[in-house]
């Protein structure tokens, strides 16, 4: 009995998550993003309730509707901010992209953030914070998340504080200029994250990296 109503669980989870995901050919950035976060809540709801001993089709509903509320909208401000940020970034190195999530992000190496052992931004940086920050003008909705990284140079002692300091740097910076330190959030990873290998000085540079990204929560 448990086995067909897990099977009739997935199959309902799916065959909503399918409807949800086929529905957005046709739809704009915005309700993508929401109707994605209902597909795949869908599935995790249906699954959930096989578990539980709850209804499937009850449990695909319920999963449906908290996916569209914890899913994040890539909306035409979203879409206006990446264009926005790549014209202020070019040239920099900076690289901007739409995480799948639908957040954007900014990557930002450290030879345009911060000197070696330094959380105090450079002047390269200032000129993209300050359109960042212009960008947030008038979207009180949007959050923003600031993660500091370093290479594996040095010990957790001296690269976790540090990686922590330069996300609250930045977090400063656009606090000064009009956005309430309320919607940013900073975390610091040290050397735990890497994008590249740290056996040599090409890699250790990529590692050395501030990410800023930005969401608009459905």
């Amino acid at each position: 009995m448990n086995n067909t109503r897990s099977i009739r669980a997935a199959v309902l989870g799916l065959s909503a998550s399918a409807l949800f995901l086929a529905g957005c050919e046709n739809m704009s950035e915005r309700q993508k993003g929401t109707a994605q976060g209902a597909g795949i809540g869908a599935v995790g709801g249906a699954v959930i309730s096989a578990a539980t001993g709850g209804k499937a089709g009850t449990g695909a509903v319920i999963g449906g509707a908290v996916g569209a509320v914890a899913g994040n909208l890539w909306s035409k401000r979203q879409e206006d901010r990446r264009k926005q940020m790549e014209q202020a970034t070019a040239g920099t190195g900076v690289d901007v992209t739409r995480t799948p999530d639908n957040q954007l992000k900014l990557n930002v190496p450290n030879d345009v953030s911060f000197d070696v052992n330094s959380a105090a931004i450079k002047p390269q940086l200032r000129g993209v914070l300050d359109s960042f920050a212009s960008s947030l003008q008038g979207d009180p909705n949007a959050e923003v998340t600031i993660i500091g990284h370093t290479d594996s140079t040095g010990s957790d002692a001296i690269n976790n504080p540090l990686s922590l300091d330069r996300a609250q740097s930045v977090r400063d910076y656009l606090s000064a200029r009009g956005v309430a330190a309320s919607r940013i959030q900073t975390a610091g990873r040290g050397a735990r994250e890497p994008v590249a290998s740290n056996a040599n000085d090409s890699g250790r540079a990529q590692n050395r990296r501030v990410e800023i990204f930005i969401r608009e929560p459905a």
